[in-house]
């Protein structure tokens, strides 16, 4: 990961508080008959700089994308405590398997995690997304009900070499580089953004969700 420097002082944390500002929508009327526009989730972005411990504020949206799904999976295993918290098609998928329909497994883990995120944020719990993919259509639904619950929304990008990276990713894949480095994932809604490779991913020992611990 260019520009980032690899050797850092241990027992570093990263905090973002609960308070990063939100998404907000236009109050403006609507035109008779027009179709509603979306509201707007636009906030401020802050690039996060890689430490060894991430800190969010529980009950936070952590959506983690990548375009190796063994290396997404293996580091969320490794630094994820709750693991009820972490959530995918691919879990949903093969929690279904062989209960319905091959034909009907699709959309029926859609619909699953759909459900599966909203109660979680709706209860204020801490949701960990893994991505199926790299494009922001599939980024926006969750994002958008953390935003209209007012939950606070995080996305880490987790690098891999270049012969893990399909042909047809690479596009979506240097699109979100691009606007992740430039602070501007804020307009899809995300409050902090982070990117991780190679040794700065290793480097990563924890990602905890709960308040940092006061100076006594």
């Amino acid at each position: 990961m260019g520009g980032m420097a690899t050797s850092r002082p241990s027992a570093r944390s990263v905090k973002i508080a609960a308070d990063e500002r939100t998404g907000w929508s236009s109050d403006r009327p609507r035109r008779d008959g027009a179709p509603e526009r979306p509201a707007d989730i636009s906030a401020h972005c802050r690039v996060l700089e890689p430490a060894d411990r991430l800190r969010y504020s529980p009950g936070s949206l952590l959506v983690v994308v990548s375009a190796s799904a063994s290396e997404r999976d293996g580091f969320l295993q490794r630094l994820i405590e709750d693991r009820a918290c972490l959530l995918s098609l691919e879990k949903v998928r093969g929690l279904l398997a062989g209960r319905v329909a091959a034909e009907e497994v699709e959309a029926r883990a859609e619909e699953l995690l759909q459900a599966a995120v909203a109660k979680r944020l709706e209860a204020k719990e801490t949701v960990v997304l893994a991505t199926h993919t790299l494009q922001a259509e599939e980024r926006e639904l969750f994002v958008r009900m953390a935003a209209a619950l007012k939950r606070p929304r995080h996305l880490i990008l987790l690098e891999t070499s270049r012969d893990q990276v399909a042909e047809e990713d690479l596009a979506a894949l240097n699109g979100l580089r691009r606007a992740l480095d430039a602070g501007e994932l804020g307009a899809e809604g995300f409050q902090t953004a982070l990117r991780l490779g190679g040794g700065t991913a290793s480097e990563v020992k924890r990602i905890l969700f709960r308040p940092a611990p006061r100076d006594d």
